[in-house]
């Protein structure tokens, strides 16, 4: 299967089994001290023993002492970090992978408060308009110093018996930001011409070269777009032209490689893709630099299927098909597309969670985190799948994603489940989310899903809301309630039950489409702001109303921003600051909360989307009738679709 994506690799003197990376992201794994963990090991260990043919690690830090970008991040500035890069080469190349180290600064892009609380180091005093953090110039003795770093990084990296090394200059990152007009504004010999600013990163590459040797395998990558001009208020960066210089200059230094990667933080949805981006959309970029080198080139391009990466290396589009969150969502990828077993593959549907954990990690109990696979980062925890079910039933109600991967893990555990599912097909909340725009690839999770379960026998009851007496006649050993949640419809809101009112889920099923109306969508929550979406996108003349006072008030803000897009350009009109009060007949009546002053509205149509509450039916009995008994998903706590698979797989896991 895949010819092309399973043939051997050349990377300068590093022969590789197929042209697979996994491309380097960051997964807050590593040991406070910088040292590579178990943790660590486990993670990257099980995507080599998954097959992936080249694995670039997370950005590891040359300066330990203002370059971090977060407290638990590899390290490679002391020598004192090179036994544990042994130990996870060795775990690597047990599998027939390669390893590639990483290295960078963060510059204007790291945190203050996990750097001492001192400034950030970049090459002009530009502040990042994404972290605005306190920013300093670098002098040309610092600039001078960090090339050193740089070099004795990667002097290490080599010593630890690590396969290549991987300069990061790209994402808004030190190198970047030297490369860049937008944030280098320097008049020095590091600043002004193309030529000057290119020093930096010259310098680093030559004494890379000549401390690790002409064959030692150096990967530099690139942002080779900016895409400032997607962003409002920010001056000329880096456009494709400018990546096609200096990859050809790169390749002139000797660079074995060039990793193509595009945005910068304030251009972030560039760089690390919400779920409308499609895949391949990028995949100009790797074969626009691809046609100006004659080095190989890693592309990134939101690649999931091994079918559409096989294509883009046999058309030339690149050398090495790149990802990072879709081996973080399925280590096994390469060994299921090698098989053939595509129909298994669990593909990332590019909900950020990863990311939005990964930001707030250093703030936060919860760790960096896959949104769909719950052992991702916690290999050490969850691998022993134990076979001790001995046939047991397990009776669960409902076959949303907390049912389904209930049902997946305890029949991996040999125990029989059995689920009741009240409609004609599985999914839950899934079934409704994949419905606005731009979200057809929830539908991914939900064929994963039913297509592991029937791949394990697992018996789905559809049609069928069970009564007591139905789960009782199976005398279960367990019942997981996981029946999920219903639309919250406040009654103390007169003209609530008016026969122009709607709840999002009758939007979202299809039950009623309404074309051309004027209509109001009460609730900025995802799910108020994608109804909304797909309301505008009928032809319908929308407003949101949000009794916050900002629109899609705790929200991620690359979703976010990236809906908002959409939404904009179907002039979707938003009222933060306005409390509903009453509806009467098409009469929507408001509090302005910032003032108290009333408003009216008129509308065809009403679409209540204020978020859903638990689906108590027959819980009370179910608990006073079977000793063992789990609430799962939205029928314990409405939640993400992280939520609801953590219930499961954590129930089913430890049953």
């Amino acid at each position: 299967m895949f010819k092309h994506l399973f043939s051997e690799g050349i990377i300068g003197s590093m022969k590789t089994k197929n042209r697979i990376v996994m491309t380097a992201m960051g997964n807050h794994l590593a040991n406070s001290d910088g040292s590579v963990s178990e943790r660590d090991i486990a993670f990257y260990g099980a995507r080599a023993k998954g097959g992936v043919g080249v694995i670039i690690t997370e950005c590891a830090l040359v300066d330990g002492a203002r370059g971090k970008g977060n407290n638990n991040q590899i390290s490679v500035a002391e020598d004192r970090f090179i036994p544990g890069l042994k130990q996870l080469a060795q775990e690597i190349h047990r599998y027939g992978g390669k390893v590639v180290v990483q290295i960078y600064h963060p510059g204007r892009q790291g945190i203050s408060a996990v750097n001492g609380n001192l400034p950030m180091l970049a090459p002009s005093e530009v502040e990042c308009q994404a972290v605005h953090q306190p920013t300093v110039a670098m002098t040309t003795a610092e600039v001078a110093d960090m090339v050193e770093r740089f070099i004795k990084a990667a002097v290490r990296v080599k010593a630890a018996g690590i396969d290549g090394v991987e300069v990061h200059g790209a994402h808004g990152y030190l190198i970047n930001q030297f490369l860049s007009p937008y944030t280098n504004k320097r008049e020095d010999k590091y600043g002004g011409s193309f030529e000057n600013r290119m020093r930096f990163l010259e310098e680093i590459v030559l004494g890379i070269r000549q401390h690790c040797g002409e064959d030692y395998p150096l990967i530099v990558r690139l942002s080779v777009d900016e895409f400032l001009g997607t962003v409002d208020g920010c001056e000329r960066g880096l456009n494709l032209a400018d990546g096609v210089k200096i990859a050809r200059h790169l390749e002139e230094l000797g660079a074995d490689a060039i990793d193509v990667s595009s945005g910068i933080y304030e251009s972030m949805n560039i760089a690390w893709e919400p779920s409308s981006f499609e895949q391949g959309w990028k995949s100009y970029l790797p074969e626009t630099i691809k046609k100006a080198v004659n080095i190989p080139v890693i592309g990134v391009a939101v690649i999931r299927d091994p079918e559409y990466a096989d294509k883009m290396i046999a058309k030339g589009k690149l050398d090495f098909a790149g990802s990072a969150r879709q081996h973080y969502a399925d280590p096994e990828w390469s060994n299921k597309a090698k098989a053939g077993k595509v129909d298994e593959l669990r593909k990332c549907i590019s909900c950020l969670h990863c990311m939005e954990t990964l930001m707030a990690a250093d703030m936060s109990p919860i760790p960096c985190q896959c949104g769909i696979n719950i052992q991702s980062g916690r290999e050490l925890e969850y691998s022993d799948f134990k076979q001790d079910g001995n046939g047991r039933i397990v009776a669960i109600i409902g076959a949303g994603p907390a049912g389904l991967e209930a049902a997946r893990v305890l029949a991996m555990r040999n125990y029989k489940p059995i689920i009741f599912e009240k409609t004609d097909k599985a999914g839950g909340q899934l079934e409704l989310a994949n419905k606005p725009p731009n979200k057809e690839k929830i539908s991914w999770l939900i064929n994963y899903l039913t297509g592991q379960v029937n791949k394990l026998g697992v018996e789905i009851r559809f049609n069928t809301a069970p009564t007591l007496e139905n789960i009782k006649e199976l005398n279960p050993y367990a019942v997981f309630i996981a029946q999920g949640s219903e639309p919250i419809m406040p009654e103390a809101i007169p003209g609530i039950a008016g026969q122009e009112v709607l709840c999002a889920t009758e939007i979202l099923r299809g039950k009623v489409t309404l074309k051309d109306k004027k209509v109001a969508v009460i609730g900025s929550g995802m799910t108020g702001i994608e109804t909304a979406h797909l309301l505008a996108e009928n032809g319908n003349d929308v407003s949101i109303f949000e009794m916050a006072d900002t629109i899609g008030p705790g929200l991620y803000f690359q979703n976010l921003i990236d809906v908002m897009n959409h939404i904009g350009k179907l002039s979707v009109k938003l009222y933060p600051k306005h409390k509903l009060l009453k509806i009467d007949n098409g009469n929507a009546i408001f509090e302005i909360t910032a003032n108290g002053e009333k408003k009216e509205y008129k509308f065809d149509a009403v679409v209540i989307c204020l978020g859903t509450k638990p689906n108590q039916a027959l819980t009370k009995e179910i608990k006073a009738n079977f000793e063992q008994v789990y609430i799962l998903g939205d029928a314990a706590k409405a939640g993400r679709i992280r939520d609801a698979m953590e219930t499961g797989f954590l129930s089913a896991y430890n049953l």
